[in-house]
């Protein structure tokens, strides 16, 4: 299959919510199924957002977007209390279209978020939670360090338990 990753467009919305219908249908995410899923996957503090994308002209088969560190993130925290130098980026709204699993489409989003954050001088971390033993694997799979796990509240009412990780070293 040949994959394209490229910056999200406006455009892209309605198939980036679509897809996300899908997968929150089949794994539960995400957790809390919004109420406008075109901006959850525009909050506030985004700095970029990438699509892949199945061959000229197919659909959209995976998003993710960074994230400037948000009020109460901990793996920002985290990273700091490990002594991680410099700022962070935040890896947010990582998904795979269902019927597009299997080929690596995760860990291609993976890669090329964490590259954006370098090149902007920043350290990609990410949370995830505790429970998604995919998205799990996919992260310790690319060689992301666990900074730990701890709870993260989401809400007066909500609390959660999550993985935090830092990505790995950029090659030499």
């Amino acid at each position: 299959m040949d994959l394209l990753v490229r910056h999200r467009g406006a455009a892209d919305l309605g198939a980036c919510a679509r897809v996300l219908a899908e997968v929150h249908r089949g794994d539960g995410y995400p957790t809390n199924w919004p109420a406008d899923p075109a901006g959850w996957l525009t909050p506030s503090g985004m700095v970029g957002a990438w699509v892949a994308v199945a061959g000229p002209g197919g659909g959209v088969a995976g998003h993710v977007g960074l994230c400037a560190p948000g009020d109460g993130d901990i793996a920002p925290e985290m990273w700091g209390e490990r002594g991680g130098a410099g700022g962070v980026a935040v890896v947010s709204r990582l998904f795979v279209a269902p019927s597009a699993r299997g080929r690596g489409i995760g860990a291609v989003l993976l890669d090329r978020v964490a590259e954006a954050a370098r090149e902007r001088g920043l350290w990609p971390v990410l949370d995830v939670v505790a429970s998604d033993a995919g998205a799990v694997a996919l992260y310790e799979r690319a060689g992301w360090e666990l900074l730990g796990v701890g709870e993260q509240r989401w809400s007066a009412r909500q609390t959660v338990t999550v993985r935090c990780y830092a990505g790995s070293a950029p090659p030499a």
